[in-house]
């Protein structure tokens, strides 16, 4: 099947899924990969999120409007497993893999079983910390981070563009890259550009090739357009892709971080 996603200049989000998208996607084509896949955690569907004010005792009506995303139950595993063999296929060697993931909570320890799955078909770099800023839900430890899951593909030295010799494996709130606490209309888990620009910063030059397949409301896609990467993502739902786009057609102000190298 041929497809124009690597027409040159091209920058665009489909709304497909994540595993026919990868496939339309010739081999080592791609330079850096960062996506938000879902955690399996039916997030705003029933959860402690859709229903804090319930839970809390603030709004005993509250939470009657779940906004679940697909894939977002136990399938979510599995999804996530099944496209890593896409993932090196596409990657260039030496490409990164930089996927955001829950913090180390239980019952379910998905950031230890994505860690081990990414490691049998990538080579497992490291775990990125974000600290988001205020500490958010839970009860006992209350949640207060995330974590970005780093792999390379391999036959070529990993693609890393730093100098400075001072990038932590914890992004710490003094950065400036905050948490976005949805509204009504965003996207349930949306994630903030700069937190994507960070690493592709890290990870590309100019003009290289970033891709997100669960690109959501296009934070990724924005991140890359504003430092001139190429980039190319897709949604499974079709009001996500067009908020995307409409992110996207927005105008920009000038990227939060200095270039990685001059």
């Amino acid at each position: 099947m041929t497809t124009p996603l690597l027409t040159a200049g091209t920058n665009y989000v489909y709304q497909t899924d994540a595993e026919r998208f990868l496939r339309w996607l010739p081999s080592n084509s791609v330079d850096m990969i960062f996506c938000d896949p879902p955690y399996g955690h039916n997030n705003n569907n029933g959860d402690l999120i859709q229903r804090r004010e319930v839970a809390l005792g603030l709004l005993p009506n509250a939470g009657s409007n779940p906004r679940p995303i697909a894939n977002d139950g136990i399938e979510a595993n599995e999804l996530f497993k099944s496209i890593l063999p896409e993932f090196k296929r596409v990657l260039v060697p030496g490409g990164v893999c930089c996927c955001c993931c829950g913090g180390g909570g239980g019952p379910d320890p998905q950031f230890a079983r994505w860690s081990l799955w990414l490691d049998e078909v990538l080579e497992f770099k490291q775990m990125i910390v974000w600290d988001k800023g205020p500490m958010g839900m839970g009860w006992h430890y209350r949640r207060s981070y995330e974590t970005v899951l780093v792999a390379q593909k391999g036959g070529a030295a990993c693609k890393w563009y730093d100098e400075s010799n001072r990038i932590e494996n914890v992004i710490r709130p003094n950065v400036g890259i905050s948490k976005i606490i949805p509204q009504a209309n965003d996207h349930p888990t949306t994630k903030p550009p700069e937190l994507a620009e960070w690493f592709i910063r890290l990870h590309t030059r100019p003009g290289e090739l970033v891709i997100d397949p669960f690109a959501g409301s296009g934070s990724t896609l924005v991140a890359a357009q504003r430092i001139g990467r190429r980039y190319l993502g897709c949604d499974l739902e079709e009001q996500w892709v067009a908020l995307a786009k409409k992110n996207l057609s927005k105008p920009y102000t000038l990227p939060l971080f200095a270039e990685a190298t001059a």
